[in-house]
């Protein structure tokens, strides 16, 4: 259902939605079966959509942008377009794979902001919310498999109340409430700069191409996030350093441009301050496993981020 492409200055992959008439729906839901094998991809890549992974049985780990979480059925994961993720030792995943864009989301732009701030959190335990989201999910499945009248508003309404109920399950009493305009400008900042090419934006070219005042895009976000925009893109090009030191064979020099930055040495000192550890000395403390082995135990602890 997704089709792997390479970008050339990177070499990590990026994978873009093939469905069937993507014209009419930007959408695919199924198992890891149906979906295809790079449902289960053992080697870091990235998405242009998003990706909501219910696993029902199996073993194993998920990687999301370099946070290492052992497979703990029943548990749902939200991918992010520009997120670095990946499998490690899968055995007989079960559950279902929903893809879809931003495009399929017109009915609910809300449920942008809440479809990152899920994927803040790389996976959410059910409990007791585990056989609702079940049923939930295979009553999309059925209306995308049988395609009965009217079936792309029925699956559009059942993402929104999958959305929703994602988000009870990582903050109670959150429900994904009708955004306000400060709300709308924070959700659509943090999409800008989440995009790989966004990380080498200004808080001013961010404003204009939000097509407000920079003053006015500090309040909102401010108000919204509880960080400055600033503060905000500092944190994405951290985390893009760190996707491409992690899962690319790049330059540090390389990395240094990709992440924004025209000197080098500020970079280094960049990201030194910003992790504690030089570029070099992440890269080698990564190695081969693409992930950062100071946040495993954290990660894997229940509550985790």
């Amino acid at each position: 259902m997704d089709e792997r492409r390479t970008t050339p200055q990177l070499d990590l992959p990026l994978h873009r939605l093939q469905v069937p008439r993507p014209h009419l729906l930007p959408f695919a839901i199924g198992s890891f079966d149906t979906i295809g094998p790079l449902s289960r991809a053992g080697f870091p890549h990235r998405h242009a959509f998003f990706e909501i992974v219910y696993v029902t049985g199996g073993a194993g780990a998920h990687v999301v942008d370099l946070v290492h979480r052992p497979i703990r059925p029943p548990q749902l994961c939200v991918v992010a377009p520009g997120q670095v993720h990946y499998w490690t030792e899968p055995e007989g995943l079960t559950g279902q794979v929903v893809l879809f864009n931003e495009d399929f989301l017109l009915g609910h732009p809300q449920d942008l902001a809440a479809l990152r701030t899920l994927a803040a959190r790389p996976v959410l335990p059910l409990g007791d919310r585990a056989r609702a989201v079940g049923a939930l999910l295979a009553d999309m499945e059925h209306e995308y498999e049988v395609r009965p009248a009217g079936y792309p508003g029925v699956l559009r309404a059942s993402l929104h109340i999958l959305i929703v109920r994602a988000l009870r399950a990582r903050a109670p009493g959150e429900t994904g409430a009708a955004p306000g305009r400060r709300t709308e400008l924070a959700s659509a900042f943090t999409r800008l700069i989440a995009d790989p090419g966004g990380v080498q934006l200004s808080v001013a070219s961010c404003a204009q191409e939000l097509g407000v005042s920079t003053g006015h895009l500090q309040t909102l976000v401010k108000q919204a996030t509880g960080r400055t925009p600033g503060r905000l893109i500092r944190q994405q090009q951290t985390l893009e350093a760190k996707r491409l030191l992690a899962g690319t064979s790049l330059t540090i020099r390389q990395v240094s441009r990709e992440a924004g930055f025209g000197d080098p040495a500020y970079f280094c000192r960049f990201f030194r301050r910003e992790t504690g550890m030089t570029p070099g000395q992440f890269r080698a403390g990564v190695g081969g496993n693409h992930h950062d082995p100071r946040i495993t135990s954290i990660a894997a602890a229940p509550g985790g981020p």
